[in-house]
């Protein structure tokens, strides 16, 4: 059966706010926890100014098992943790748990790998000014790579719209449910064509965004 439209634009328009907050907490968690464990990476590195050989395996150890885990495969797997958690692994509360999982070592991922591109010269210079290991995080480690992580942050963002898609697909909500239970199951391709355009909108306006807020870093 064909959908209204004069009645469906509202479940567009929920479905939408949705995904757009399952997209925005998961950014902010995945921040948080990812850059934390990036510069812990970075500087527990051998060399560096809190060298720590097993603190640096441990977390690379858990980022090479996690990353490479498809998506759905991992939403599925940490089900059990998920409801222990959120107390439910259907809607966007439960969604935002595993997206968070999920994106934090990417975000980690990337962090090292800006960071690893420092010039070791200013860390060694900032050493010698006498500056604490948190002193040279905040003030030299993070502001020399705030252009470059901001894209990163992007290309983060972009993914987990595409996770926020998927995750709608196994009772998530969003624009994935819908398309799932009014598109696909349905066999309705108005629904399908409508709900990638709205995810193809929420992409392009996530790498503008991007784009401007690094360019205007990188600039600085």
């Amino acid at each position: 059966m064909r959908v209204d439209w004069t009645t469906f634009w509202p479940r567009i328009i929920e479905a939408t706010g949705q995904t757009i907050t399952m997209v925005f907490f998961t950014l902010i968690f995945a921040s948080i926890l990812g850059f934390t464990i990036g510069i812990s990476l970075f500087v527990t590195r051998k060399g560096n100014i809190l060298e720590n050989k097993a603190i640096h395996l441990i977390l690379n150890l858990f980022i090479n098992i996690v990353r490479p885990i498809p998506f759905i495969i991992l939403l599925v797997t940490i089900g059990p943790l998920t409801r222990i958690v959120v107390g439910t692994t259907i809607g966007t509360s439960a969604a935002i748990f595993p997206m968070t999982i999920a994106a934090s070592f990417g975000v980690a991922r990337i962090v090292e790998n800006n960071l690893v591109a420092i010039d070791p010269g200013l860390i060694e210079a900032a050493k010698a000014m006498g500056a604490s290991p948190v002193q040279i995080i905040f003030t030299v480690l993070i502001p020399e790579t705030l252009g470059p992580l901001i894209l990163g942050l992007t290309f983060i963002t972009v993914a987990l719209i595409d996770f926020s898609a998927i995750a709608g697909t196994v009772g998530g909500g969003g624009l994935g449910d819908l398309a799932m239970t009014y598109g696909y199951q349905r066999f309705d391709g108005s629904v399908m064509l409508v709900t990638v355009t709205v995810l193809i909108i929420l992409v392009q306006f996530a790498q503008l965004l991007g784009n401007k807020l690094s360019h205007k870093f990188l600039r600085k």
